[in-house]
């Protein structure tokens, strides 16, 4: 049989503009690996990032280089030690390609056939489409980071049935595609989670589980969130923080005594950019922005004594929270429907050309929802 000619939206240089859409290798499994026909993919805000911060995001890889976070398909080659998965299995997974460990392009979703690791891979159940799948996987993962990892909250994993520990946990951004999974993960790990976001999104989050939702541009939503803290008798585990601002206000609440904090740690998901996107110096200004920011956090924190650690969501391959996410929470959790596809896929179009327009409508931002390519 022929090998199958693969294509893909290649980021041709550090400091392109733009993707192109050319020939690339079909890819041949590892062992615990496999290929996947990819039907769908999702845009997240990190794909355009790299258009305007290539000399500043991940340093190690050599260009030309295929992105893409999540996807979604059709197995249709299995590596050797493969049990969980057979060829034509619909499938979701998480592909790592841009983890310095990993560093290849055919583990990245902007293409006809991908690699997934088969730990971080999980069947679509029949009632689920590619569409709303393929929201899933850099959210979850990103999210489980945060949650369960040591040098992060260290939560402990979800667990069936669920057991109430009878501790709160704040949720920075529930609507957003972090925000969503880490409801959902965090509910079922047992915590009670109060979360932000717009008032329009109150229905959304609460229907993930979140008990509590305030509107994160209140003047008074820390007020607010530390006084439901204060008589809730749930002590605090932390902050999962999602969105400008969230870190500097999950510290504010933490610091306060009447917050019943027993884990005073906040897990941040969005890193640091200036106010306006530069035109001129991006990197230099790229640069001072983050410095500036962190230096004034961390010794805010050493005054409060708030800790805090930005979340790499690849790491989740190397350190077993992958594995327990995607193969022993994910499929049973899917399977029962306890664990929604959140947030609603809004489908642009179809076909690898039409990732960078994509990209350029997700920059202007969605709310509650995540923007889908069709393959």
């Amino acid at each position: 049989m022929s090998t199958p000619t693969n294509q893909a939206a290649w980021h041709p240089a550090k400091n392109a503009r733009k993707l192109e859409v050319k020939e690339a290798p079909y890819p041949q499994p590892l062992p615990n690996e496999l290929v996947v026909k990819t039907a769908a993919v999702a845009i997240n805000p990190v794909d355009w990032l790299i258009q305007q911060k290539g000399d500043l995001m991940f340093t190690w890889i050599k260009y030309p280089f295929i992105f893409g976070y999540d996807g979604s398909g059709t197995v249709v080659e299995i590596g050797s030690q493969v049990t969980r998965f057979k060829v034509g299995d619909r499938v979701t997974g998480f592909p790592c390609g841009t983890d310095p460990k990993i560093n290849k392009s055919s583990e990245s979703s902007f293409q006809k056939y991908m690699i997934l690791q088969s730990q971080l891979a999980v069947h679509i159940p029949a009632d689920m489409s590619f569409e709303q799948a393929t929201v899933i996987p850099l959210g979850v993962s990103t999210a489980a980071a945060g949650l369960f990892e040591k040098d992060q909250l260290n939560l402990p994993l979800p667990v069936f049935p669920r057991k109430d520990l009878n501790k709160s946990i704040i949720i920075w951004g529930g609507s957003t595609s972090v925000g969503c999974n880490a409801i959902q993960l965090a509910v079922a790990a047992g915590y009670t989670v109060i979360t932000t976001c717009s008032p329009k999104n109150n229905e959304l989050v609460k229907s993930l589980g979140a008990s509590y939702a305030f509107d994160y541009n209140s003047k008074t939503v820390v007020k607010d969130i530390k006084s439901i803290l204060s008589t809730l008798n749930k002590p605090l585990v932390g902050a999962l923080s999602i969105g400008r601002g969230g870190a500097e206000a999950c510290m504010d609440i933490m610091a306060c005594p009447e917050s019943n904090c027993e884990n005073k740690f906040v897990a941040m998901a969005t890193y640091p950019e200036p106010k306006e996107t530069p035109t001129s110096f991006v990197l230099l200004k790229n640069a001072a922005t983050f410095v500036s920011w962190m230096a004034a956090f961390k010794a805010k924190g050493l005054f409060t004594g708030v800790k805090s650690n930005f979340i790499f969501s690849s790491s989740v391959s190397h350190n077993g929270v992958g594995r327990a996410i995607w193969e022993e929470y994910l499929p049973k959790a899917l399977s029962e429907g306890t664990f929604k596809a959140s947030p609603e896929p809004v489908i642009f179009g179809k076909g690898l050309d039409k990732i960078q327009d994509a990209m350029e409508f997700q920059k202007k931002g969605v709310s509650a929802k995540k923007v889908v390519v069709q393959l």
